[in-house]
């Protein structure tokens, strides 16, 4: 069973400020609760063939992995592949302008692999509810900048 998870939240900050924090993977572990840390495999800054591995928390697991970034227009979309592990998955940001403030969609698609398949239901509802808060933490740390 396909998990396709999608949320968005409107920020109060410029479309350029919004894409740059959270296109920046080093700043994933401030506003990603469950991330805890990101080390570059290439040098940044970020760019189509960015790799970075990432080591979080999920459902009570620890969880190492590593994206490569296959798609990336500054301000507008980035799009990040894993391709291994139980649960192969592909994440997407997208940034657009509303009224002066930026809404971002955060988007986490793939197909999980052999025990991964049987709790796909359950994990992509405890991606939505992870991806509500982290997108509600990225708002509180952008909005209260100064």
């Amino acid at each position: 069973m396909p998990v396709d998870v999608l949320t968005e939240a409107t920020i109060g900050r410029p479309v350029g400020e919004v894409a740059a924090y959270a296109a920046d993977p080093s700043n994933a572990p401030e506003w990603y609760r469950n991330i805890d840390t990101v080390e570059w495999r290439t040098e940044p800054p970020i760019q189509v063939g960015s790799r970075m591995s990432f080591v979080a928390r999920f459902l009570g697991r620890r969880l190492e992995y590593e994206y490569e970034v296959i798609e990336l227009v500054p301000g507008e979309r980035l799009v990040m592949r894993m391709s291994e592990g139980p649960f192969p998955m592909e994440t997407t940001y997208t940034w657009a302008e509303v009224d002066g403030a930026t809404r971002m969609t955060l988007r986490n698609r793939g197909e999980p692999v052999g025990f991964a398949k049987v709790g796909a239901k359950a994990m992509a509802a405890a991606m939505r509810r992870a991806n509500r808060k982290d997108l509600d933490n990225l708002r509180t740390i952008l909005e209260t900048r100064s």
